[in-house]
């Protein structure tokens, strides 16, 4: 259940601060998951870049050039350093977002889900997959890091880009927003995209986990070989909780096809890919079916119900689950 709903909470007496001039989404963001932790909830926020401020403040992110977490500073512009999220596999080196991400963000999680409290494993894995599908790409701008070495292209309705443009312009008025009112409406995007982000994979993607890692463990009920598994509802995403399963419980590579039906009820038979590629299958269906439709891929194939086999052999279709169970031990088979 979502606790994305208001909180009755008083705010901390406690003092935020970053730096004051430009600001970018890694501070942005960082503030808004510090006033979301318990000890820091709707802190005040103070923005200067002179050391003698700073100083006495409870906590600072993104300025004074130090990185220690026992005095609550977390800066990464000062000469040597180079941390990553390496405890969790990631090698892009952190910004204001991901220091604050990585002492604070399962409390975060946990202050949005509490029931994640109770399900430490999953909260890891939740954690995991949000700095990798979230947090990193904030790591990555704010440090230059490019996402490919030739970019074709640069996006400009990302979130560092979107919390870039609320900086000042050279040709606003007098009248216009001071930099704090910008920067706290900087701060508030970068709770919603958070928010937005962190629920789908909570109600979302890891709802999906729980049914793929059921249908993982009853594998040899589907097909003895364990090599088949079946899925009691389609349109779920289920690729890379079936790649982090199989690393869990130690049959990497052993899933060849999974089986579920189409919103029309279809039962479709879909090969598995090899990890890190997008169109290798482990398996794919046989080669005399690829393009073949109905009647004549019921022939062709000796199975009864056949509908479809997809050019490239990675999908195909069936009207019964019988059908498409054999249409997926005949691929194995014949591979």
């Amino acid at each position: 259940m979502s606790a994305l709903t208001k909180r009755q909470k008083s705010a901390s007496s406690l003092v935020i601060g970053t730096h004051s001039g430009t600001f970018q989404a890694d501070e942005a963001m960082g503030v808004w998951m510090l006033r979301q932790h318990p000890a820091y909830y709707q802190s005040k926020v103070v923005r200067s870049r002179d050391l003698e401020v700073l100083g006495p403040l409870d906590i600072v992110i993104d300025v004074a050039g130090e990185y220690d977490h026992a005095k609550l500073r977390y800066d990464h512009h000062q000469r040597g350093f180079e941390e990553t999220l390496s405890e969790c596999g990631f090698d892009i080196k952190l910004s204001a977002t991901g220091l604050v991400y990585r002492h604070y963000g399962k409390d975060v999680i946990c202050e949005l889900y509490p029931a994640l409290k109770s399900e430490p494993a999953k909260l890891e894995t939740v954690y995991s997959k949000f700095y990798k599908s979230f947090v990193q790409a904030l790591d990555a701008i704010d440090n230059g890091v490019e996402i490919a070495e030739n970019p074709r292209y640069s996006d400009g309705t990302g979130l560092s880009a979107r919390v870039g443009r609320l900086n000042k312009r050279w040709n606003d008025t007098s009248e216009s927003p001071t930099e704090d009112e910008r920067f706290e409406k900087a701060s508030a995007i970068c709770g919603e995209a958070f928010v937005e982000s962190l629920s789908y994979i909570v109600e979302c993607e890891m709802a999906a986990y729980d049914l793929v890692e059921k249908a993982v463990l009853a594998r040899n009920t589907v097909d003895p070989s364990g090599q088949i598994i079946k899925f009691e509802s389609g349109g779920m995403p289920w690729k890379q909780h079936l790649y982090d399963l199989e690393a869990v419980h130690n049959i990497e590579g052993q899933v060849k096809f999974v089986l579920y039906t189409d919103q029309g009820g279809m039962w479709r038979v879909q090969a598995v890919t090899v990890k890190g590629t997008a169109f290798t299958n482990r398996v794919g269906l046989l080669e005399s079916w690829r393009g073949v439709r109905d009647a004549e891929l019921e022939k062709v194939s000796g199975i009864p119900g056949c509908k479809f086999v997809h050019n490239s052999g990675f999908i195909g279709g069936n009207k019964e689950f019988e059908g498409a169970l054999l249409m997926a031990q005949k691929s194995i088979a014949g591979a």
